[in-house]
Order: C-alpha cells, then sequence, then structure tokens
C-alpha cells in the first residue's frame, strides 16, 4: 500500500466515529427511566435515602437508653457526692483521690488482677486441649462434647451452689480427704480469703470451659487437613503437630478468647458472693471491684457518686488490658 493510500485510509474522515458519553442529565433521565421500569416490573416503590435508619432506630434507640446514657450518666455521678435517695453537689475529682486513698480498693483491685493472670491462661489454653480431644472421632464422643458445654448452659447461682457444697468444711472434698487419710483437718476452701479466691478461680474456669471449647471448635474447623498429613508423613507425633500446626492456625482465636475472658475475669462477682458470701469471705479479702462498687453502692445510704468512681476505674482497667490484647494481636499478625 501507497503512503498516499495509507494516508486516506487514516484519515480521520475515514475512522469510525466512537459514540459520544451521555450528559450527566441524560444519564439521571436514564436511571430514573430504569427506576421506573424496575417499579413497574416488581410493584416495588424507590425509599428515600433514609429509610434504611428507619429499621435501625429501635436497635439505635435501645442502645442509647440502656447503654449510652448509663454510661454518660456514671460518668457524671463520678463528679459528685451522690447518693441513693439523695442528691449530690459537684466535687470535682474528690472520689478518685478517694479512691487512690482506699486500701480496699487497692485489695480489690489486686484480687481482680490476680483473678485476670491466673484465669485468663487457662482459659485459652484448656478449652483448646479439650477442643483438640472432642474433634477425636470415637464411639461416644458425643455424650462427651455435651457433658463439657453442659456447665456453660447451667445457672451461675446453680452452679456457685454445687461448688459450695462440694467445697465446704463437710463437703465431698473435705470428706473424700479424710476418708482418705490425706488431712486431718477441713481445708479451708471458703474460709480462709487466699483459698476462697483460688475456689472461685476453680469454679470460674470450670464453667467456662465448655464455652470457649465452642470457640475453638470453630476455628479448628478452618484448618486445612491437608496440613496434618503433610506433617504426619514428615514423621511428625501428636505434639509437634499440636505446637507446629494447631497453635499457629488458631492463633487469632487465642487472642480474641484472651481478650474475652480478660473481660470477663475483671467482672466477677457472682463466685465470690455465692462462696464468699455479702461480705466477700473473711474480713472482705477475696472482694473484687464489682463486689466493692455494689457493698459502696448498695442500701438507702449507698454512696451512688463514689461507686461510679469506682465503676470508672474499673472501665479504664478493662480497656487497659483490652489495647494490651489488642496491641499484642497485631504483633502477632506483623
Amino acid at each position: 500500500m501507497t503512503r498516499t493510500a495509507l494516508r486516506k485510509a487514516t484519515s480521520p474522515d475515514r475512522l469510525p466515529r466512537l459514540p459520544r458519553p451521555p450528559r450527566p442529565s441524560q444519564r439521571t433521565r436514564e436511571a430514573k427511566r430504569a427506576e421506573q421500569a424496575m417499579e413497574a416490573a416488581t410493584g416495588l416503590r424507590h425509599r428515600s435515602w433514609w429509610t434504611p435508619y428507619l429499621f435501625l432506630a429501635p436497635g439505635l434507640a435501645m442502645v442509647a437508653l440502656f447503654s449510652l446514657w448509663p454510661f454518660v450518666n456514671t460518668v457524671i455521678l463520678s463528679f459528685t457526692s451522690a447518693q441513693v435517695l439523695r442528691g449530690g453537689r459537684f466535687v470535682g475529682f474528690d472520689n478518685y483521690g478517694r479512691a487512690l486513698a482506699d486500701p480496699d480498693f487497692w485489695v480489690a483491685t489486686g484480687n481482680s488482677v490476680l483473678y485476670l493472670v491466673v484465669v485468663v491462661p487457662c482459659l485459652v489454653l484448656l478449652p483448646l486441649a479439650l477442643a483438640v480431644l472432642v474433634r477425636t472421632e470415637i464411639p461416644g464422643i458425643g455424650f462427651f462434647r455435651s457433658a463439657f458445654y453442659t456447665p456453660v448452659i447451667a445457672s451461675a447461682v446453680v452452679v456457685g451452689l454445687i461448688w459450695q457444697w462440694v467445697l465446704r468444711s463437710d463437703g465431698l472434698v473435705n470428706t473424700l480427704f479424710r476418708k482418705l487419710s490425706i488431712i486431718s483437718e477441713p481445708v479451708p476452701f471458703l474460709t480462709d480469703s487466699t483459698m476462697l479466691l483460688v475456689s472461685a478461680m476453680i469454679v470460674t474456669v470450670w464453667k467456662g470451659l465448655g464455652y470457649y471449647m465452642v470457640f475453638y471448635l470453630a476455628a479448628l474447623g478452618n484448618v486445612p487437613t491437608t496440613l496434618y498429613e503433610a506433617a504426619a508423613i514428615d514423621g511428625a507425633g501428636p505434639v509437634r503437630r499440636f505446637f507446629s500446626i494447631t497453635v499457629p492456625q488458631v492463633k487469632p482465636m487465642m487472642m480474641l478468647v484472651g481478650t474475652l475472658s480478660a473481660i470477663s475475669a475483671l467482672r466477677v462477682f457472682t463466685e465470690i458472693y455465692i462462696l464468699g458470701g455479702e461480705s466477700g469471705g473473711p474480713g472482705g479479702g477475696a472482694r473484687t471491684l464489682p463486689f466493692l462498687i455494689r457493698q459502696v453502692g448498695l442500701g438507702f445510704s449507698g454512696e451512688t457518686g463514689y461507686a461510679s468512681a469506682l465503676s470508672i476505674l474499673l472501665f479504664l482497667l478493662t480497656l487497659v488490658f483490652s489495647l494490651l490484647g489488642r496491641r499484642l494481636s497485631k504483633g502477632d499478625e506483623r
């Protein structure tokens, strides 16, 4: 082809013209026509942009009424000297200063932190081992799965009463130890502050095992079986497969369980109350922060302002451990 013929063939007059993009107004008209056609075909009318929020309004109202407003009101009351049946005046940070100078506050805080330090590792590791065990396909394993989960659906009060009967001076454990000549005097599970705190920890772990086991069962269901098969071919035993495959694969779930169990440990109240009574053990030595908050704010002469300040301090303590868990989980992801 000569240059002249090529120039004529590629001239702008001979090239096919592309259609122009529609103008904004034209696009709007086309969208309206498409919307009308869809309404005619389905019988559904197009709603305004705020229509979805009408469906969210009841839930948002409940959250604002029963969660947001009580929190804001607690913050406000923490700066006052309010009591249950009497109003109070603004006292600034006096309630917080009183808490920091109160020995009972530090005893309760120490018990709460100790509770967290002991309970959280148990509730992170033991449910994982339990989940690995119940995944084994053996005859009758369904019964054990149900048995391990039964304490979760049992009432905390019922669980506490059962363990109170088991651990009291003439209870099952002390009677059995006497029959076996292991002890001569009953072990003070419920009459010594330290033993009472340990007993409450055992009850919390026992009740939470089945709950967090379900978390790990869901995580283990997402672990590829090919990893275990390849490790078995390479000669890795069950223990090596557990630490080299299972633990790394479920580590995000371990972080989640650690955070949830830490929050629950800082909020523990029922176990201490049922096992130790209204005083929280001898001299109140086993009281936790929620227990102390209840004692301070309870009754017609309850100090609502001071109890609110203690509640805010408990919230800040919980927030610190939650952020710490989040920071650790981010470090593992890197």
